[in-house]
C-alpha cells in the first residue's frame, strides 16, 4: 500500500534527523513527531526496506554515504548478531597462531572473544581493538604507524599498509561495509580498502565476519571478492542468495546462533 503524504513527510524528516545525529531511539522520535511508537516503527521499517537506515533494538541508525558513522553508532546496528558472529568466529581460530584483524565493529566482537586463547600474535590496524585486547594474557598485539581515523580509530596510510605486508599470517579476519550481489566486498574508505587487500594477500586463510544485513548494501570501494574468502561467518538470517553465492565460490559458510 502506498504511504500517505503525512507518512512520507514524516519519514523524510526522520531521515534528515538521522543524517544530522547518526542514530535515534523510537521513543524520542515518537515524542519529536507527536505520534505513537508503533507509527515510528512502521516509518523506520519502511526506510530500512529501501536501505536508507539500519534498524537496531529500540531505534535506528543511518547507513550508506561515503563516510563511516561514529563507531558507537555502528556498534548498535545488529549488535546481537555481531556478538554471536564474534563468538563463532573466535571458535574457529586455533591457539598458537598468527592473525591480522582489520578495524570494525564485528571484528571487535571477534577479538573480544579471544580472551581464553593462548599463543596468539595479532596485528591490527585499529587502536580501539588493540586497546580492548592489549591485556589478554595469551596475546601479543601489534599496530602499525599511520594516521588515526577519528570516527573509529582505524590506522590508515601507506606506512600502515607496508607494515601489514611484512607479515605472513595464519588467518586474516576482516569485515566489510557491504557485500554486493556479485560477491564484491565493499568499503567506504580507500585507505581502509588498501589495508584489507594487504591482509587478504598475506594470509594463508581469510575469514570474513559480517552480519547478513551487509548483503546487497551499497559502498563505493572494492576491497576484494568473495572468491578470495575461505570462510564467511554470518548470522542465521543469511539470505538464500548469499548462501548460493558461497556455494558457487566454494566458501565455507558458518551461521552463528
Amino acid at each position: 500500500m502506498k504511504p500517505s503524504r503525512n507518512a512520507l513527510a514524516r519519514q523524510t524528516a526522520i531521515l534528515k534527523h538521522l543524517k544530522g545525529h547518526g542514530r535515534a531511539l523510537v521513543d524520542e522520535l515518537a515524542e519529536m513527531f507527536a505520534t505513537t511508537p508503533q507509527t515510528i516503527r512502521k516509518d523506520l521499517n519502511a526506510l530500512a526496506e529501501v536501505n536508507q537506515i539500519a534498524r537496531f533494538h529500540g531505534g535506528a541508525a543511518l547507513v550508506g554515504g561515503t563516510e563511516y558513522m561514529r563507531f558507537s553508532v555502528r556498534e548498535e546496528v545488529a549488535r546481537d548478531e555481531k556478538e554471536a558472529i564474534g563468538r563463532a568466529a573466535a571458535g574457529l581460530v586455533p591457539n598458537n597462531s598468527s592473525l591480522t584483524i582489520n578495524a570494525g565493529t564485528t571484528t571487535l566482537a571477534f577479538a573480544r572473544n579471544l580472551h581464553a586463547h593462548v599463543g596468539l600474535r595479532i596485528v591490527t590496524d585499529s587502536v580501539v581493538l588493540a586497546n580492548e585486547i592489549r591485556d589478554f594474557v595469551g596475546a601479543e598485539v601489534m599496530v602499525p604507524a599511520g594516521v588515526v581515523r577519528k570516527s573509529d580509530g582505524a590506522i590508515l596510510g601507506e606506512t600502515a599498509v607496508d607494515f601489514i605486508r611484512r607479515f605472513r599470517v595464519d588467518t586474516a579476519i576482516i569485515g566489510a561495509a557491504a557485500i554486493a550481489e556479485d560477491g564484491m566486498l565493499l568499503d567506504f574508505d580507500l585507505g581502509e580498502a588498501s589495508i584489507v587487500r594487504a591482509m587478504i594477500d598475506n594470509a594463508r586463510n581469510v575469514l570474513l565476519a559480517a552480519d547478513s544485513t551487509k548483503f546487497t548494501r551499497a559502498a563505493p570501494i572494492c576491497t576484494g571478492t568473495l572468491s578470495q574468502i575461505d570462510t564467511l561467518v554470518t548470522d542465521a538470517a543469511c539470505p538464500d542468495a548469499l548462501r548460493a553465492l558461497c556455494a558457487q565460490e566454494n566458501v565455507r559458510l558458518v551461521l552463528a546462533d
